[in-house]
This record gives structure tokens, C-alpha cells and sequence, in this order.
């Protein structure tokens, strides 16, 4: 088998789990934030950077590889961890979300979805047995079965027709994947924000068995507290011996409250891509830093982060830099904004082993400005 999950301990206070993932490339503490490095690079960040702020995994999109450099081109290179000189362990998407996202570009049969390229406008076919086919040539350590990403709001009828197709199309991704002994596929968990769904779901694919389970159709629109209480129902259906990924959240406040509700694994482009607007996640809460009042704050932007951005420049320099964009600004606030969140999970994890998760929370919120 090309991975194993072990529980090592769980939250008195809380129930929240301490793990140990054990992959081909490596073993990765939970729970665990991935980066994410959509096109085979985490943006503005070098793998070597990557493993300065204690990455230990990274995610990356099957859909924007078959695109474009094309699986074919990966394969020869070595494979994905080889083309993107990253040794540590790679999670890939199935590219189902994406090929979802396009909207009326795109059209669902029970074999596949059809779509035009969103580069050259040219016909792609994905199907279950495609998106095994490209992730087994990107040669990553776990991926993701093709799944339908129901929008929200959807209507109950539409989800269920939805969610029993994820079923079918999981069988015939499990059918297809035959290398397994290096590269596991997780299953994803469907059924919107319908609890029977969910729970219908939940019992189709963890019937299948597969070496691990994500919560899909969240974090696509529906306030919060509707996440929260799907995750309430949803996750206590899932084995306790296997890892559990919550898809798309990165928040702080998301990534805590998907721990305190039993998930392993997060993922999600929103540190990078607010560094690429100007906002960091710092620990007195969000900084916009182009801001006025921090034209001349020659205060770091963190006093509490020794991130290679923090132990060196101040907001009035990385304002100047993201006002002339200037790219070393976007580069800064990225260090800065990913290294909060492996902070972030790796203080998660002390408090589970202390048995003091809670407290940790509500301090945490208090000092964020979260209202609680």
C-alpha cells in the first residue's frame, strides 16, 4: 500500500486528531495545511524555500497539467516530483473541480465531461479512467478520484443525481488505478449541504475502500457556519484509521474548526493569492498593506513570525515594493503568508498533543478578531 495513516492521539477536549502520514516521499505530520502549486509551482516560492517554512506536502492541478505542459512532458522529465525538483510528498487533484468551474463550456455525460481548453478554445475529453491515466503519469503520491463538484445552491434532486455519478465514476477510477503499491487515490465524499446526502454518500464511497477520504462540495460559496455543520454529520462517518481532507479551505479560522471537527488535511490557494493582493495573515490579524498608515511603519510585519520576511524588512519596504509591483513584494507576503499557516498547524497539533485544543481556539479568535 502507497501510504498508511496513523492516529496517534486524540484531543480530550476536543476529539481533534494527531496523526502521521506515511507516503513514498516522505512522512507528513497532521493535521496538515498543503500549499498549493497549481501548474507544477507553488507561485513566487522555490521548492527550497518551501522546505524553510516546513512544508511537507504540496498539492498541485491535474487539470492545468494536462493542459499545459501536458502529462506526457512530466512523465519524461521523471515524473512531477523530478520536473519540479520538490522530493517531498506531491497530493494532485483530479481536475474535476476545474472542469466543473467552466460553466458553459463544458458538458457532463455519464462517461465524461467534454470541455473547451481554456487556453486555445480546442475539444478535452476528461474521464474517471483519464484523470487516473494523468496522475499516474504525473507520478504524485496521492491522488484524487474524478469526481462532480455540485454548485451551491443546488437543488436536492440535481445533487443526488450529482453525488450517485461521484459513486459510479469513483468504481471506475478505482477500477483503473493499478499502481497502487506507489500512488494511493482518496475518494471523495459528496451530497452538497443535504444531510441524507451526505450521509448516502459517505456510505457508497467509504464502501469502496479506498487508503483515504476528502469532503468535497464545500467551501464553494455557503456561509461558514453551514460548512461547519455539514462537517458536524459528515465526518464521524468516516473511518477513524484513514486520513480525512477537507478541500479548498484555508482560512485560520476554517483550518481550526475543520481540525476541531476530525480533518487531517487542508488545502487552498487564498494565502498566496492574497499575498499577490497585498494582504497578510499576521498574528494581530490582517494586514492590507497598502494601506497609508503603513508608509512609513518601519515595524516588521509580523513581531511574533521569524519568517525570512519578518526577521528582514518592514511594511513600509513591502508596501513601497507592492505599490511599484515590484515582484519581490508578492514573493515577501507569500513567505510570510504560508509560513503563518504551517505555524498555525503546527501550534493545532501541540495543542491536540496538550490536550488544550479549545483554549487554544478561543485565544486565537480573540487575538485574530474573529467574532465568535
Amino acid at each position: 500500500m502507497a501510504i498508511r495513516y496513523e492516529l496517534i492521539k486524540e484531543c480530550k477536549q476536543t476529539g481533534a486528531r494527531l496523526g502521521r502520514l506515511h507516503t513514498p516521499h516522505g512522512v507528513i505530520d497532521t493535521p496538515i495545511f498543503m500549499p498549493v502549486g497549481t501548474k507544477a509551482t507553488v507561485k513566487a516560492m522555490t521548492p527550497e524555500e518551501l522546505k524553510e517554512i516546513g512544508s511537507e506536502i504540496i498539492l498541485s492541478n491535474t487539470y492545468h497539467l494536462f493542459m499545459r505542459p501536458g502529462p506526457e512532458l512530466i512523465q519524461k522529465a521523471g515524473g512531477l516530483h523530478e520536473f519540479m525538483k520538490w522530493d517531498k510528498p506531491i497530493l494532485t487533484d483530479s481536475g474535476g473541480f476545474q472542469v466543473f468551474s467552466l460553466g458553459p463550456l463544458r458538458k457532463i455525460t455519464e462517461e465524461g465531461v467534454e470541455f473547451r481548453s481554456h487556453i486555445d478554445g480546442s475539444k478535452k475529453f476528461i474521464s474517471p479512467e483519464k484523470a487516473v491515466e494523468i496522475q499516474t503519469m504525473l507520478g504524485t503520491d496521492i491522488m484524487m478520484a474524478f469526481d462532480e463538484c455540485a454548485p451551491y445552491p443546488a437543488d436536492k434532486d440535481y445533487v443526488k443525481k450529482s453525488l450517485e455519478r461521484t459513486t459510479r465514476w469513483a468504481k471506475r477510477c478505482k477500477d483503473a488505478h493499478k499502481n497502487t503499491e506507489n500512488q494511493a487515490l482518496f475518494g471523495i465524499i459528496q451530497g452538497g449541504m443535504y444531510k441524507d446526502l451526505r450521509e448516502q454518500s459517505a456510505k457508497e464511497i467509504i464502501d469502496l475502500d479506498f487508503p483515504g477520504y476528502a469532503v468535497g462540495g464545500l467551501s464553494v460559496g455557503e456561509p461558514k457556519d453551514l460548512m461547519y455543520e455539514v462537517l458536524d454529520y459528515t465526518t464521524p462517518l468516516m473511518p477513524k484509521d484513514k486520513p480525512r481532507y477537507l478541500m479548498g479551505v484555508g482560512s485560520p479560522d476554517c483550518l481550526i474548526e475543520g481540525v476541531l471537527r476530525g480533518i487531517d488535511m487542508f488545502d487552498c490557494v487564498l494565502p498566496t493569492r492574497i499575498a499577490r493582493n497585498g494582504t497578510a495573515m499576521t498574528s494581530q490579524g490582517k494586514v492590507v498593506i497598502k494601506n497609508a498608515k503603513y508608509f512609513e511603519d518601519f515595524s516588521p510585519l509580523d513581531p511574533e513570525c521569524d519568517c525570512y520576511c519578518c526577521r528582514n524588512y518592514t511594511k513600509a519596504y513591502i508596501r513601497h515594493l507592492h505599490k511599484e509591483n515590484e515582484i519581490l513584494g508578492a514573493r515577501l507576503l507569500t513567505i510570510h503568508n504560508l509560513k503563518f499557516l504551517l505555524d498555525l498547524m503546527k501550534k493545532v497539533r501541540e495543542a491536540i498533543m496538550e490536550d488544550r485544543l479549545m483554549d487554544f481556539r478561543n485565544e486565537f479568535f480573540k487575538k485574530y478578531g474573529y467574532e465568535d
